[in-house]
């Protein structure tokens, strides 16, 4: 096996045998819709399990003789490709420097310019490229590596920002000032999508807001942001206050008791603090109920200068400036001391708005940002759903359930730098305020409206009174991946392309990201193309630990794949990989993958002793006849399941069968292929031809060597085994193994070798089984060493199998 993947691989590149041609029409071409991973650092065990199923597919596709379309993209641009700047080099972007030609990083913490940083970052994210291509190409992945893509490259920048300016046009984009998910840490607005709840310790606290009205909460920092408290319509101990004005403890600022079914009487007293912005509840009272906004804390997370309208400064100066952790201490303070907080603050732990790749638990601050409609679409969105092919077929709940809970529109805007800009400026008045009802649009795509200048204007009127400004932010990472079958298809830049390869066949991802790339990517084709941008989704689990926790970069779990191809190579890995069901979770298993290294080994092997027998000529024996009609059924059943997507079931029904061709029906035959036996040797060739082919999607090496031992071209072009229609009887087959194991295992009971001689094997069975075992007595006394066989009949399907052993 050593040296396998270095050979072919260069081969497989230097010969195209992966090249899609597009030469034919829709019908001949098989198109996938490949996960662009974040270039944020290096690819875990979890990338080689999910692409290794999109790989087997692609693979599949090729011998059924379509031009496969499978490009790679790398998702290089947002916040995972920021940090990993950042820590790497040391540096942090501030927009307000100027550009630093030829700047290098010292290694010492540096704040750059933005042009700076984002040059940063694309020299980072091609070294990590070629590091990612390397590992995929040692995988064994049959990429056309010519048509690789990135989503920050100028056609992926020129798609996204003529798709947004299209939705703007037709009003399905919009700005607007609004509260929004904040993560405090990367400092940028966070999609709902992107969020995920957490168990976070903290404390009820009971505030007293008048004489028997006490109100529990979990954040009494937003004391001074508070704009009312809110009572469930039927809780009849709050039915006299609803409608009544109170007075909150510390600033004495009046605030109105309203009524919504949405609170819940069970929860502590049945008040609650609604409050602008402790989170998404808070959110929706404050639209429906039309009420005030009063912002304590600012995009740095910690508490502003100023006190919000109508709250006085005083105490409020004393939070000013104050993390929320140290402003919820001081205000606890301050009630302790005024006499407001009833009792102490008790422990608890619930779940908390986290952004999937923050630290901190979410803000959510006001501030203007971009948004593309999708609640407005939610019923054609269901439908959409409904008519694509989900593998496995549950994981369309999944997706519907996303759908029938979005809670508003998709905020796309990111307060970052390596990202595609907003192809937008606005003019400036003349006291330098933008006019954002007005922007000003590009005459080309892609722009940069930071360093370019708009139509109309000079460079030296960027930001001053009378000028222009540009958009200042970036489009959130899904805004651009949810392009990618457009993008691979050529929809801006090739018709023809497009017109071979859209709407695609296959999208393959993991099913944590159904609700951000799945349903953007849905939603953008729906607004672009008016239909489904693929016709079947196939789903993949995680890796987890033994313990079902999912292995991951940032836990620490997920083992290094260069290590694991290094101990048991691709073909091995990929078994593992493929063993897995889809969309099922699967337990990483090193044993699986030695298991996975004996296949191949022993592919190897099998094949050096079919190709020593020589050609032979037709199979005509009715054994050998029956050991094709068993490989008609591997091969019909292997092709529904592949169809399918059901890689798992393939290899299983192909693996189950080489086994039993290897330990069986070879042990059968060889005798009679030793001896020059036209048929048996045949039978070899074909079964052995088969099952290279058959493995090959799952064990590209050791199939790609061993096919080249006797045949022209690769096997991964070769064609996919047909049905035959064979002849033979497959209940002589498995009769006559029957038989064999039988004696077998005497002898091993009697720990005596395989080939130590029977003297007698009496087979009691019934006459249809004895005509069968009559016809293949011969490869059967010869694989046992039996030297009489003799038969008993009985009226049922059972066989029994009495051997008398050779005396010592």
């Amino acid at each position: 096996m050593n040296g396998l993947e270095a050979t072919w691989a260069a081969r497989w590149d230097e010969v195209g045998v992966y090249a899609f041609r597009g030469d034919g029409d829709r019908e001949s071409v098989f198109s996938i819709d490949t996960p662009p991973p974040s270039v944020s650092g290096s690819l875990h065990i979890g990338h080689v399990f999910s692409y290794t199923h999109t790989d087997v597919i692609a693979r599949y596709q090729r011998m059924r003789g379509k031009d496969v379309l499978y490009p790679m993209g790398w998702d290089d641009n947002g916040l995972p490709t920021e940090r990993r700047v950042q820590l790497v080099h040391k540096v942090r972007c501030d927009p307000s420097l100027p550009y630093e030609p030829g700047f290098v990083p010292t290694g010492k913490p540096t704040a750059v310019s933005r042009r700076n940083f984002v040059e940063l970052c694309a020299q980072q994210t091609a070294l990590d490229e070629q590091a990612y291509e390397a590992l995929w190409r040692r995988l064994g992945l049959s990429v056309d590596w010519s048509r690789t893509y990135t989503t920050i490259g100028a056609r992926a920048q020129r798609l996204s920002q003529r798709s947004f300016l299209g939705l703007l046009a037709a009003g399905q984009a919009y700005q607007a000032e609004a509260p929004t998910l904040w993560d405090v840490g990367f400092g940028t607005a966070v999609a709902q999508a992107d969020v995920e709840h957490r168990p976070f310790k903290g404390a009820w606290h009971t505030l007293r807001f008048g004489d028997g009205i006490e109100v529990e909460t979990t954040r009494p920092e937003l004391l001074p942001a508070c704009v009312a408290l809110i009572a469930h319509p039927d809780d009849d101990r709050h039915r006299a206050l609803i409608g009544t004005t109170v007075r909150t403890p510390l600033f004495d600022v009046p605030v109105p008791v309203l009524a919504h079914h949405e609170a819940d009487p069970e929860r502590g007293s049945g008040l609650v603090m609604c409050c602008t912005f402790g989170d998404l509840t808070d959110v929706r009272w404050w639209r429906e109920l039309s009420l005030p906004v009063r912002a304590a804390i600012g995009r740095d997370g910690r508490f502003l200068p100023d006190a919000p309208e109508g709250v006085p400064q005083e105490p409020y100066s004393a939070l000013v400036g104050a993390t929320v952790h140290t402003a919820r201490e001081r205000v606890v303070s301050l009630l302790r001391a005024d006499g407001s907080l009833v009792g102490e603050p008790r422990p608890v732990e619930r779940p908390v708005a986290f952004y999937e790749r923050g630290d901190k638990p979410l803000e959510i601050v006001s501030g203007r940002q971009w948004f593309v409609r999708s609640a407005g679409h939610r019923e054609v969105l269901r439908e959409r759903g409904r008519e694509l092919d989900w593998q496995p077929a549950r994981m369309h709940a999944r997706y519907e359930s996303w759908v029938d809970g979005l809670a508003g529109d998709w905020l796309v805007s990111r307060q970052r730098f390596f990202g595609v800009p907003f192809p937008l400026w606005y003019p400036l008045d003349s006291d330098g305020e933008p006019d954002h009802g007005s922007p000003i649009l590009p005459t080309a795509l892609p722009v940069d409206p930071a360093s370019e200048t708009p139509p109309g204007y000079t460079a030296d009127q960027r930001d001053v009174p009378g000028g222009f400004t540009a958009d200042p932010d970036v489009m959130d990472t899904w805004a651009t991946s949810s392009l990618t079958p457009l993008l691979v298809c050529g929809a801006d830049d090739d018709p023809d392309l497009f017109a071979k390869t859209y709407p695609m066949d296959l999208r393959p991802q993991a099913h944590e990201i159904i609700r951000t790339w799945l349903f953007s990517t849905v939603l953008r084709a729906h607004t672009e193309t008016g239909v489904l941008p693929w016709r079947r989704a196939a789903i993949s689990g995680w890796v987890v630990t033994p313990d079902r926790h999912k292995l991951s970069k940032k836990s620490g779990s997920a083992t290094s794949p260069d290590d694991l191809l290094d101990r048991y190579g691709a073909d091995a890995v990929r078994y593992w990989a493929a063993s897995a069901r889809p969309g099922v979770d699967t337990v990483f298993d090193e044993a699986k993958m030695r298991v996975g290294r004996r296949l191949a080994t022993k592919l190897l092997n099998a094949s050096r002793f079919a190709l020593g027998m020589g050609a032979g000529g037709q199979p005509t024996a009715p054994l050998d006849l029956a050991l094709l009609a068993e490989l008609d059924e591997v091969v019909a059943g292997a092709t529904a399941a592949l169809e399918a997507s059901d890689y798992a079931e393939a290899l299983e029904l192909v693996e189950r069968f080489f086994w039993f061709w290897c330990d069986d029906y070879i042990e059968l035959v060889k005798d009679r292929a030793y001896g020059e036996d036209d048929s048996a040797r045949a039978t070899l060739r074909i079964a052995l031809s088969a099952v290279q082919r058959l493995l090959a999607p799952f064990l590209p090496f050791a199939t790609e060597e061993s096919w080249s031992w006797w045949q022209e071209g690769s096997v991964h072009t070769a064609p996919w085994p047909v049905v035959t229609g064979s002849s033979g009887d497959i209940g002589l087959l498995r009769t006559t193994v029957t038989v064999l194991a039988a004696v077998r295992r005497v002898k091993s009971e009697a720990r005596r070798s395989l080939r130590w001689r029977v003297d007698e094997v009496i087979v009691t069975c019934s006459d249809a089984r004895v005509t069968a075992l009559t016809a293949a007595e011969g490869d059967l006394r010869a694989a046992g060493a039996i030297q009489t066989i003799k038969y008993a009949r009985s009226d049922d399907d059972r066989v029994e199998v009495q051997a008398t052993l050779a005396a010592e």
